[in-house]
């Protein structure tokens, strides 16, 4: 009677076990929808609840270079469409609103491990930070320095008392300033005496070497003015022995973006994602 009942104990658990095993093995894999970008596959997925795509090339360079659009993904695209010509996948995850916070960075860090994981790209990106966008691509290359080829920055925002905490003379934006308080988890008072803007926290990226391309307006970004912002990256870059580079567009504002001839920013790439293997 006891050996029965001992029989009857292993099958239950066995075919318990079983039952587990069958449902482990069922599980329905990440969604995944394709479509088409400017001619090319793009994949849109979830990484930790955030939505997220990777624009795939026809054919990928060696090492699977990749460029990373931190913020407005689209928007003046040329450069991304002649880098995925020469092979290189386009990324991005939407971290919007959050302004280059530790909590956007986390979900980068994400992000980044998934596509390492998943599709096999290289260790280091091109971080490609437009506007706002820029506060996300310095912050995280200075969190990851030894995970960034080279940073290419347009129009972008460096300084978030002067974008939108309107401290000088772009126009304050009391929306915009409520979200960097929330992101942040500060005080108003305590926001405008941070000394952790990329203006102020360069040194990581000189001690990297890691080259810098800005792309801007003239004095008419009333937006992002660039006195407040880039010039000012410039300055303390090259004081800190960094590489950067400026390409200033007469008479233009904050707006468009890039080059009409992205020729400069794609060369600049694919210099440096080759010094970087």
């Amino acid at each position: 009677m006891r050996k029965h009942l001992l029989t009857i104990a292993l099958s239950t658990l066995l075919a318990a076990t079983g039952a587990f095993a069958a449902e482990d093995n069922t599980k329905a894999p990440e969604e995944i929808k394709k479509s088409d970008w400017n001619g090319f596959e793009m994949l849109q997925f979830k990484v930790d609840g955030r939505s997220a795509l990777l624009v795939q090339p026809r054919t990928a360079a060696a090492d699977k270079p990749w460029i990373w659009r931190t913020e407005f993904f689209g928007v003046d695209p040329q450069a991304d469409i002649t880098l995925l010509s020469n092979g290189f996948h386009v990324a991005y995850i939407d971290v919007g609103g959050l302004f280059g916070a530790p909590v956007a960075l986390d979900a980068m860090d994400k992000y980044y491990e998934h596509v390492r994981k998943t599709h096999g790209l290289n260790a280091k990106t091109v971080l490609e930070g437009f506007s706002r966008g820029g506060l996300y691509a310095f912050n995280w290359a200075i969190r990851h320095p030894d995970q960034v080829a080279c940073i290419y920055v347009d129009a972008p925002v460096c300084d978030f008392k002067s974008w939108p905490g309107g401290k000088g003379r772009s126009k304050f934006s009391g929306r915009e300033w409520r979200n960097v308080l929330n992101a942040y988890g500060m005080t108003d008072e305590q926001a405008r005496a941070y000394k952790l803007n990329p203006i102020d926290n360069l040194a990581p990226l000189a001690k990297a070497r890691i080259p810098i391309l800005s792309v801007i307006g003239d004095m008419n970004d009333g937006v992002v003015p660039i006195e407040e912002n880039t010039l000012i990256v410039e300055t303390r870059y090259k004081e800190l022995g960094g590489d950067i580079q400026v390409i200033k567009k007469p008479g233009v504002g904050h707006r468009p973006h890039s080059l009409p001839d992205p020729t400069p920013i794609v060369e600049f790439a694919l210099k440096h994602t080759k010094a970087a293997k």
